[in-house]
């Protein structure tokens, strides 16, 4: 009798960074190379850098970008690894829209629907700020609609 294994299914998911506390533009890099390190996962498309004031606080100006990653990790099993990231990064939550260290959201994984104590999918607020919207449409144009960006345009976003 022969075993078969079934091989694990890969599934695009797309994650928004960003820091503005410390080398904000060194801690974005480093999680992106990161990520690509991750089990079963590998880096499928990365943004340019860009540069944005706050939403809903304020601080210093955020470094951002959003990346493509080809992944067979389950949603919750990603978010786990990307929470371990940014704790390994020093980031502390004392308030809602704090400033930090390092800031990883899972915007999108493929085309599920997730809401859950810990993590909702698509991101609840992603269509909502330019800082998500301008590098998830340098990446991936088909999934942005140029209403969303006009929508957003308000919000400073500046190409590093």
């Amino acid at each position: 009798m022969s075993q078969t294994s079934r091989a694990a299914v890969s599934a695009i998911a797309y994650v928004g960074l960003g820091a503005n506390l410390g080398d904000a533009r060194a801690a974005v890099s480093s999680a992106i190379q990161a990520m690509d390190g991750l089990p079963a996962t590998r880096l499928a498309a990365r943004s340019s850098l860009y540069a944005s004031a706050p939403v809903g606080a304020t601080g210093p100006d955020y470094v951002n970008a959003v990346v493509a990653l080809s992944t067979q990790l389950p949603p919750q099993e990603l978010l786990e690894q990307l929470q371990a990231m940014e704790l390994a990064a020093g980031r502390e939550r004392p308030h809602a829209n704090a400033p930090r260290t390092l800031d990883l959201d899972i915007l999108l994984y493929g085309d599920l629907r997730i809401n859950t104590r810990s993590l909702s999918v698509p991101h609840p607020r992603m269509k909502d700020r330019a800082f998500v919207l301008v590098p998830l449409a340098q990446i991936a144009p088909h999934l942005v609609t140029p209403s969303q960006l006009q929508s957003v345009a308000e919000q400073r976003v500046t190409r590093l």
